[in-house]
């Protein structure tokens, strides 16, 4: 049985605004009398389009309109019960002991494969088992990642709890995963959940798992997983996006430039692109290259952070290495037993390190890009006040001002963050303005109280630095502003 939708519209524009929505009452309002059952289903189906969630009564309620605040975004590991699908789904396909013998070791090929792949820029293929292998390997740290760049968009009330998203290359749904539970904690303080529409294009076998996770989401998400590829598939029609997100996935399209200037035409003014990329040199700059071609100082759209441009009409033109570390997450207890798993009578002679196959770091390169032209923060750069980075070369040895932002963490310690503030001598950082053409980095020799926010603020912040020196470094080519005792370093936009 069905219901007339456009009764139902009517009968829900009547009562929105009088009292929560009663599947149960409603049903009155049709001369056939469906179930409530049929109706609730129908309200959920319709969620998105007539602006309702549901509450856990079983009534339906205008979506809440606000955006959402940051939630405190700080996983330790990935929620069991994700782990619990993908071991369900390893179980399923290999058995109770898949992580041993050959069938451990089709997995942990699957894993190398794919971090040679990624290491040396190739395309990567997934099979099922490549899938699963991709899943225990990648699952936690890209869950983890994907919040703390919404981070950026919620601080600043521009990630509402009402959007329709696009993930493009969503393969087993890390991020989507954290972008689900992001705003459910983000709502939660105020007691209205999110109302998500949310569609994955995904053409690989990944997509088997990824709707296995898909259905451990809570009510008020609708999904969608389209397995078409991103080159084929037609973004606007799925209707106009309220965030469109590119998360690991823009290394492995053939033209990613224009692939995301495709897109980026079915994202609304004020949507946003999500483009997420692991730290390494080849996927990270991969990004920064595919960031540069669309937001174009004379037109496209902004870049919303991290990488702001603080003089206008100006773009960078250096290597673009650029990305944020994060605190550990735990390793699973699927990454463990497959770095733990019994080798096969297949599998090399030699055993592999402890600890291949399982991966806590979180380090990752992102872009925030905005049609409407909005930036995280409107403040620029003056020419009265602050030395330009593309005019770097004129004030080599001379002490400088400038307005930078902070672009890695402390590189000296290879993404180490266990330290105490100022217990490495020669912290390094790298900065930009958006306007260098060669690397530049900004050296902490000497600790005071008022160079200090250099080594606290976070990534993406905003910095006035006085009198910092400028050196040229010959074995780097870059420049090295040295920011001992003699300056000043003050957070203008955390």
């Amino acid at each position: 049985m069905t219901v007339d939708r456009d009764r139902l519209r009517d009968t829900v524009n009547y009562l929105r605004e009088v009292r929560p929505i009663d599947p149960e009452e409603i049903r009155e309002y049709f001369d056939d009398t469906p179930h409530p059952a049929v109706v609730r289903q129908e309200l959920r189906t319709a969620a998105f389009d007539f602006d309702l969630v549901e509450r856990e009564d079983g009534t339906f309620v205008p979506a809440d309109d606000t955006p959402v605040s940051p939630p405190g975004w700080a996983p330790e590991a990935l929620p069991a019960e994700y782990e619990r699908v993908v071991v369900d789904r390893l179980v399923e396909r290999f058995g109770l002991d898949w992580n041993d013998g050959d069938a451990g070791d089709q997995l942990r090929e699957a894993v190398r494969r794919l971090k040679d792949d990624y290491y040396h820029g190739n395309p990567v293929e997934y099979d099922e088992t490549a899938a699963l292998g991709y899943a225990i390997y990648h699952l936690p740290d890209y869950y983890a990642a994907m919040g703390y760049v919404l981070d950026d968009l919620a601080a600043n009330g521009d990630l509402p709890r009402t959007l329709r998203v696009l993930d493009v290359g969503a393969g087993v749904g890390g991020p989507a995963l954290a972008l689900i539970d992001y705003l459910h904690e983000a709502a939660s303080d105020d007691g209205e959940p999110p109302l998500i529409e949310y569609h994955a294009l995904e053409p690989s076998p990944a997509a088997d798992l990824l709707e296995d996770l898909l259905a451990e989401t809570p009510r008020n998400v609708r999904t969608t997983v389209h397995r078409e590829r991103a080159e084929e598939f037609d973004p606007e029609s799925v209707g106009e996006v309220d965030l469109l997100t590119f998360c690991n996935v823009l290394s492995e399209l053939a033209d990613p430039e224009a692939t995301a200037a495709r897109y980026l035409d079915a994202v609304a003014d004020d949507g946003t692109m999500l483009a997420i990329a692991p730290a390494d040199l080849e996927t990270a700059t991969g990004l920064r290259e595919v960031e540069r071609a669309l937001a174009r100082p004379d037109s496209g759209p902004s870049v919303y952070s991290p990488t702001l441009r603080l003089w206008p009409g100006e773009s960078p033109s250096d290597r673009g290495w650029s990305f944020d570390v994060r605190a550990d997450v735990e390793a699973p207890r699927m990454q463990q037993q497959l770095d733990e798993g019994e080798r096969g009578t297949d599998s090399p002679a030699e055993r592999d390190e402890p600890g291949t196959f399982t991966k806590t770091s979180v380090q990752f390169a992102y872009a925030l890009l905005r049609p409407d032209g909005k930036r995280r923060s409107r403040i620029a750069a003056s020419e009265d006040r602050h030395a330009k980075a593309a005019e770097m070369e004129r004030h080599v040895s001379n002490r400088i001002d400038l307005l930078t932002v902070k672009l890695s963490p402390d590189l000296s310690r290879q993404g180490e963050r266990t330290r105490e503030y100022g217990a490495d001598p020669n912290p390094v950082f790298k900065i930009g303005d958006g306007s260098e053409d060669t690397e530049q980095y900004a050296v902490l020799t000497q600790h005071t109280e008022l160079n200090r926010a250099l080594g606290e603020a976070d990534y993406g912040a905003v910095l006035s630095m006085e009198n910092a020196l400028v050196l040229w470094n010959d074995d780097e080519e870059a420049y090295n502003l040295v920011v001992d005792g003699e300056t000043v370093v003050d957070l203008v936009v955390p």
